[in-house]
């Protein structure tokens, strides 16, 4: 069949078709696009000639629409992506940062960036970059390092073996990302033969594979030695969907369960086995369960440095790591045992292997005791009683109040993920959905529209700070647009209160932080107030966008607010404003931020004294 490349794409994206476990469907659920010379007239041509094919998101910035993408294949457990297509030039460059979030957090999306002319017949053309010692670089190239797979489509007849390896690496459990198919102008207008196989319907399956037999037996042996195990279980338990397998396994040994951000949502909050959040982020109960295990688990873990409280979580000088991973190289991390295998297929061989073991009925209870007692401190927090603005814990008790058991909540970045991690209390493994991998502000509305497109049948509340609102409310109105109903809790605290609070731990009094008029030269500090905030309007903002708004000033209005909104049919912004300054504390936790070794402010040297005094009490290395 003969066809323009952009045509040919369309159509084979459209015949891709995933299983795992006997359940198959397609595996591209749509396209975001925003068009300009670079795809109008090749596959946004496409798009509008068969709308039949894939549909087409009209989104308002081109890296809100990759966020998008990126809750979307959150949501379906990486088993289903959408497709983003930019113009050429800035275009396809505010795709970047959203290609870097894709990637580091392992999920899948396809980029379809517009390029500049393969023939470079007009060259410069519009928003060309020009290198003097390189003809065929391209803004694109920026791509190269964010991308698990990247290739520029230079002529028609290379779309064929480019679009099957892309696919190769989104269905990937180990490598998947964002894959950018970076796509000249021209060549996607230009017409070829089209072989019928390219056109045709392809499966990929999802395997689950198994580790080696030795290692199993290895690993069940060091569990069965054990004393104090723990597990951590990371996004890859999710992902697997191993959640039951989990429950399982921990039911039969009383194994503890220690949640990363990825993985909240392995168990439910209230099994009597799960500590909840672990790390700089976690929990009374397993940061101590942690600090003495002689031996970790890690389920689908990449141990970043807040899962691991920058290495000084496992203090046990004794700890042995035993990592289950698809992904080799975070199987082989922290000198573990690596069991490289599906999570879900891994913990059944493992629970088989380890029939009639269990942990000493003691540290069983210990640890169900240390949930109990953690899960009173939440109850503390969410009835704080603060005033009189309501601290952030009380928002989020009012939002976990009102959400259903099914519900999702979307967050990413400034104090509320922290805050979240120990706080939610998640009765279902998708109920959680905290971008924190690269913690990209401005993710939270977008990410949010694409739970949604993914489960429209459930609630969807996006937490967001202001300074996170303020980078990007832009697909409010693509929410408002597709009916695709958001509820969106903007918590105003007048600043970027994450980093302000890391300010003065590290003795710089929240420098840069706060949203005031500048008063002689400087913007100020905490201590120093040069003037009024600023009379920004963020609810007004979002009213204009076409969100309902409500304003709440107590947490008994936000409550009000939130048990109306369910009612609802188009997204809702609920406006509250909250103390800055009243957080949650951390729980025998550290993170490793460097203070200036040398400084003139009292302040800072202080902070630097102990900062060198934790690292020791740490082993920090």
């Amino acid at each position: 069949m003969r066809l323009t490349a952009g045509q040919a794409l369309l159509r084979f994206l459209a015949a891709q078709v995933v299983e795992r476990d006997g359940v198959r469907h397609r595996f591209f659920g749509g396209c975001f696009g925003i068009f300009g010379h670079g795809n109008v007239a090749g596959f946004g041509q496409a798009l509008a000639e068969r709308p039949d094919l894939l549909t087409y998101y009209q989104a308002r910035n081109e890296q809100a629409m990759v966020h998008a993408a990126v809750g979307y294949a959150r949501q379906l457990n990486r088993l289903g992506a959408l497709v983003c297509t930019s113009s050429i030039g800035p275009g396809a460059t505010n795709m970047v940062t959203g290609a870097a979030l894709a990637t580091v957090n392992r999920l899948p999306v396809l980029l379809v960036p517009g390029d500049v002319f393969a023939s470079r017949a007009p060259d410069p053309v519009l928003q060309q970059l020009e290198t003097a010692a390189r003809g065929d670089v391209s803004v694109n190239d920026a791509f190269i390092p964010v991308s698990r797979y990247f290739d520029r489509i230079e002529r028609p007849e290379q779309l064929l073996a480019a679009a099957t390896a892309a696919m190769r690496v989104l269905t990937s459990p180990a490598e998947t990302g964002a894959v950018t198919l970076a796509f000249p102008q021209d060549v996607q207008a230009e017409a070829f033969e089209v072989p019928d196989e390219f056109l045709a319907e392809r499966l990929w399956r999802i395997r689950r594979p198994l580790p080696d037999a030795a290692a199993l037996a290895e690993a069940a042996e060091a569990i069965r030695a054990a004393r104090r195990p723990v597990v951590v279980a990371g996004g890859g338990t999710i992902y697997a969907e191993a959640t039951d397998a989990l429950r399982r396994f921990v039911d039969a040994t009383g194994i503890p369960v220690g949640e990363t951000q990825a993985g909240k949502g392995s168990l439910p909050y209230d099994h009597p086995s799960n500590l909840g959040a672990i790390g700089a982020t976690g929990t009374l109960a397993a940061n101590r369960v942690a600090a003495a295990a002689d031996l970790v688990i890690g389920v689908g873990t990449r141990y970043s440095d807040f899962t691991t409280a920058s290495r000084t979580a496992f203090r046990n000088p004794d700890v042995r790591f035993v990592n289950v991973n698809v992904a080799e190289p975070d199987a082989f991390k922290l000198a573990g045992l690596p069991l490289v295998g599906d999570a879900r297929a891994t913990l059944e061989r493992l629970a088989e292997l380890l029939e009639g073991h269990a942990v000493d009925e003691a540290y069983r209870e210990e640890a169900a005791a240390l949930a109990r007692d953690w899960d009173a401190e939440v109850t503390r927090l969410y009835r704080l009683g603060h005033g009189p603005l309501p601290a952030q814990s009380e928002v989020i008790g009012a939002v976990n109040d009102a959400a259903g058991p099914a519900d999702v909540v979307v967050c990413a970045a400034g104090s509320m993920p922290g805050d979240l991690h120990k706080l939610w209390r998640t009765r279902d493994p998708k109920g959680y959905h905290v971008e924190y991998g690269y913690s990209c502000m401005g993710y939270e509305i977008a990410g949010g529209l694409g739970v949604k497109l993914a489960a429209p049948e459930r609630e969807v509340y996006v937490l967001v700070g202001d300074g996170s609102y303020l980078m990007m409310p832009s697909e409010i109105v693509t929410s408002v647009q597709e009916g695709l109903k958001l509820v969106i809790v903007l918590v105003d605290n007048r600043g970027y209160s994450s980093i302000g609070a890391l300010s003065r731990s590290l003795g710089t009094d929240g420098f840069g932080t706060l949203y005031r008029y500048r008063r002689d030269g400087s913007l100020g500090t905490d201590g120093n107030d040069p003037g009024a905030f600023l009379p920004v309007d963020l609810a007004a903002n979002a009213a204009s966008l076409g969100a309902k708004v409500v304003r709440a000033e107590t947490v008994a209005e936000l409550r009000a607010a939130l048990e109306s909104a369910r009612s609802e049919t188009e997204t809702i912004v609920i406006a509250v404003s909250t103390d800055r300054y009243e957080g949650v504390p951390d729980y025998e936790s550290w993170w490793d931020v460097p203070v200036a070794e040398v400084s003139e402010t009292a302040s800072v040297r202080a902070a630097r004294a102990a900062y060198e005094e934790a690292r020791r009490e740490r082993g920090a290395r």
